[in-house]
């Protein structure tokens, strides 16, 4: 049964493409499984680098800060009925920026002790204010297409919050080029530190 078996895995290779069972091993590098792998691997190793953690720590606070503004947004402007697309906005991003500070200079880049007004906190809302002002733009894009074609109030809650994302997704690798010169004086960012510790 067993020589069977290596008759019929010779004979559908050969089929193929002349290769042996043998050689089966000179086919796994070049195929796409193996490049994928070394494409995970690599950037696996490159998350490993003090740049590669502060991105990835980057993008996690990217990740919560842009959530804060999406839940604010969609309970102030979506449910509430408070204000109109734009200060709906700029108020949800405002919220969200407090929390991306502290935790991109504690977390991200690893700086403790008294935040600097003129090197620290004034460049950052500077910075914020730039993607918030993007973003004021799009939600007003926002409020006249949905004025325009008369839109239900959900659809423009829908409308509104993408816009929004889409707004801060334009100004992310920017604003961590900027965040990277900014918190540049900091302490080595351990691998072992957990968000829960920060």
């Amino acid at each position: 049964m067993a020589k069977a078996a290596q008759r019929w895995l010779r004979g559908t290779v050969d089929a193929v493409g002349g290769t042996r069972p043998g050689d089966l091993a000179t086919i796994a590098p070049n195929s796409a499984w193996e490049r994928m792998r070394d494409h995970v691997g690599a950037a696996r190793r490159a998350c490993r680098t003090p740049t590669g953690r502060k991105l990835v720590r980057y993008t996690m606070v990217s990740f919560i800060s842009a959530a804060i503004a999406f839940i604010v947004l969609f309970i102030v402007f979506g449910v509430l009925h408070l204000w109109s697309q734009v200060p709906s906005v700029v108020f949800a991003n405002c919220v969200a920026a407090v929390p991306s500070y502290y935790l991109n200079r504690r977390w991200t880049w690893g700086k403790t002790g008294r935040s600097h007004l003129v090197k620290e906190v004034l460049p950052f809302w500077a910075t914020s204010l730039a993607g918030l002002a993007l973003a004021t733009f799009a939600a007003a894009w926002a409020r006249q297409f949905t004025v325009e074609h008369s839109l239900h109030h959900f659809v423009a809650t829908i409308i509104v919050l993408v816009a929004n994302v889409s707004a801060f997704g334009i100004l992310w690798l920017g604003k961590f080029v900027i965040f990277n010169r900014l918190f540049r004086n900091h302490r080595p960012v351990a691998p072992e530190v957990s968000l829960a510790e920060s």
